[in-house]
């Protein structure tokens, strides 16, 4: 046998080594069960990967992103096995890792019941037992065709091949690579077939290595997400490196369910679906109504502090407003069928910047009006698939709190670090405080338009604006807007998950699509920057994320009701009713319970309403000319004077603080 060197990357550490031919890359871990993968020249190899002379080989952990994935990956094909041996008449559809877990798809008569779905765990449990071995075997297009003949959904995917990341979701995990691949599943004793899969791996050595998984639920999904295409049944599933993990996200999802923004607008009476408005518009309710109002008001407020310029625009528009922009070209997809009227074409507002660049151009623009910023609440329609509507967080009508800033080249750096501290300030002020920021530049796609130079002076722009801010920054290759690169804020809410919030982006097009000008200060005419900034993303979202992160518990300043006054008895009524005047006419939201219900029960009342201030008044508070405070933790505080206890909850509102 000949020798090898290779070089064994971990972490900044390079180690080069002397090996025989055929030496894999799980010889060179010794065995180290936490390594699941390897990375030779950058592309992910399974651990039975013969290493070859001059290799640079770094271990992947499975506790790592891409070991997660192919732990995940692998306990698809382990699912869809198991869907297999107890549905034989099951076809296949695609089974990718996604965030936290994985999903398979399944041609099959009927849905999956809950009860199937624990008759396939058991299954699965056994299949890992068995410690079958995952097997990568290269195979030609005609090959896998004559191999899955029976998969129609494989066979599509197989023709499918070159264009695999335009071919469905997921299916890049199964036709991606440059040749085709079949993952064979072999008993651990005598080597025979169990079971095979077309995918582009890699995968875990065994099944044994799956250490913690569960099935969480089915739904119906269409091939390849089309209307047009058979509706199939998608499992989804979860797996972790441990079972100490597996419970933590199961404890997780728990706490992110009572959570639900959905649940929590219907038990606070906040807003609601009809379906008389169709999916993804809603009605805000009267409580709901003041919690958006303050909101706006606020955001309102702190733009005009600085400088902004409140402008107004229609929700419809002529089809030639999109096609000068380049949102029918670039954006059809995502708007409303047109309307016919009066021999034209009318679209639904997908986006305010048309209408803004409208307004910049209406008449003659100087130097000295620079910078301009005009801002909206503007609402907007677009069509997102049935399957993406996700209540107020994914709808398909909302408002933006819309900004365009129109400045000199020269201006642009400083008015994106202002705007950039001006945005994570303000979301501060909301009680959001763990940021990062997200990079998000173009790729070689040609759905973006503009110079290379354009876009390298603007993400240029927008990087050094992130820096300044000492945030964590993260690259997000390919996901600008397709007129110019973007930084997003994004978000930690109270259990940990990341919401994108804010974005800013400098644009070079639209100005020059628009023929926008101003006068220089030498009287040459030149095209303005134009940058975008939606702060909230859009008020609906911004509302669903804040009911998730208070978990309906807003802060006073924005809670629907701030106090309310509770009576141990019915004399108290009057007493109580004269504290809520005084105190509304300090401007604060105060109800008195005068029901007849139990004072115990008025205040589980209030509390399931999660009302900040119980003010509670017997015949000790009247005498005194005072009342008690019960907070939503639970905790008291008796004879407060009636204008200090009218002073904390003014104080609280000030300070936007929680209580």
């Amino acid at each position: 046998m000949s020798d090898v060197r290779v070089i064994i990357q971990r972490d900044s550490e390079r180690e080069e080594r002397v090996v025989t031919t055929g030496t894999t890359a799980a010889d060179l871990f010794d065995g180290d069960r936490s390594i699941v993968a390897a990375r030779v020249a950058g592309q992910l190899k399974d651990l039975a990967y013969e290493v070859a002379e001059g290799d640079e080989v770094e271990p992947v952990e499975i506790t790592s992103q891409d070991g997660l994935d192919i732990l995940r990956h692998s306990t698809a094909h382990v699912m869809a096995q198991a869907v297999q041996e107890l549905f034989p008449e099951a076809k296949l559809g695609i089974g990718p890792p996604i965030k936290d877990g994985f999903y398979y798809d399944f041609d099959v008569e009927t849905p999956f019941h809950p009860d199937d779905l624990k008759r396939i765990e058991k299954k699965m449990q056994e299949i890992i037992k068995r410690g079958q071995k995952f097997s990568r075997r290269p195979v030609t297009d005609e090959a896998a065709r004559e191999e899955l003949a029976a998969e129609p959904y494989k066979l599509e995917l197989i023709g499918l091949k070159g264009s695999a990341a335009d071919a469905a979701e997921g299916a890049s995990a199964e036709v991606g690579a440059g040749e085709l691949t079949i993952y064979d599943n072999l008993d651990a004793k005598s080597g025979e077939l169990c079971w095979k899969d077309l995918c582009r791996g890699p995968h875990l050595p065994t099944t044994r290595n799956i250490p913690a998984f569960k099935l969480m639920r089915s739904a119906a999904a269409y091939w390849r997400g089309s209307e047009k295409n058979p509706q199939l049944q998608r499992i989804y599933g979860t797996a972790w490196p441990t079972k100490d993990e597996l419970k933590a996200y199961l404890d997780f999802l728990v706490e992110a369910e009572k959570r639900d923004h959905r649940k929590l607008g219907a038990e606070l009476d906040l807003f609601s679906f009809p379906d008389e408005l169709g999916s993804g518009l809603a009605v805000f309710h009267p409580k709901g109504g003041i919690i958006r109002r303050e909101m706006e008001a606020y955001s309102r407020k702190r733009h005009e502090d600085a400088d902004y310029e409140f402008v107004n625009t229609p929700h419809i528009t002529k089809a030639k407003l999109f096609e000068t922009s380049g949102h029918l070209p670039h954006y059809m997809e995502g708007m409303f069928p047109p309307m016919e009227f009066e021999g034209q074409d009318y679209y639904l507002k997908a986006m305010n910047c048309p209408m803004h660049n409208l307004i910049f151009k209406a008449r003659g623009r100087s130097y000295r009006e620079l910078p301009l910023r005009l801002f909206e609440f503007g609402t907007v329609y677009r069509y997102e698939k049935s399957g993406v509507v996700h209540g107020l967080t994914r709808a398909r009508g909302f408002t933006q709190d819309d900004s365009h800033i129109y400045c000199t080249r020269e201006q642009a750096p400083d008015e994106l670090d202002s705007l950039l501290t001006f945005v994570l300030d303000l979301l501060r002020d909301y009680g959001l405080s763990d940021f990062y920021l997200e990079l998000s530049t173009r790729d070689d796609s040609d759905k973006f338009i503009g110079s290379d130079e354009q876009w390298a002076e603007a993400t240029e722009m927008l990087r050094q604006a992130a820096q300044k801010q000492g945030l964590e920054l993260v690259m997000d290759p390919g996901g600008a807007a397709y007129y110019g690169p973007k930084i997003s804020v994004q978000a930690k809410d109270a259990i940990g998950r990341t919401w994108q919030m804010s974005t800013i982006q400098v644009d070079f097009n639209q100005p020059a699509r628009f023929e926008l000008e101003y006068t220089a200060a030498d009287g040459s005419r030149q095209q303005p920057i134009m940058i975008h900034r939606a702060l909230f993303g859009s008020i609906e979202r911004f509302f669903a994320v804040l009911l998730e992160h208070y978990a309906g518990a807003f802060p006073v300043w924005l809670a629907p009701v701030q106090a309310v006054g509770i009576p141990i008895g019915d004399s108290h009524v009057p007493y109580l009713e004269e504290f809520a005047a005084k105190a509304k006419a300090k401007g604060l939201r105060v109800e008195v319970d005068a029901s007849s219900d139990r004072m115990q029960k008025k205040i589980r009342n209030a509390q399931k309403a999660k009302v900040p201030f119980m003010v509670i008044a017997g015949d000790d508070d009247m005498a005194a000319g005072a009342v008690s405070f019960r907070y939503r933790d639970g905790s008291q505080k008796n004879g407060i004077p009636i204008d200090e206890a009218i002073a904390e909850i003014v104080d609280a509102v000030e300070r936007r603080i929680q209580v």
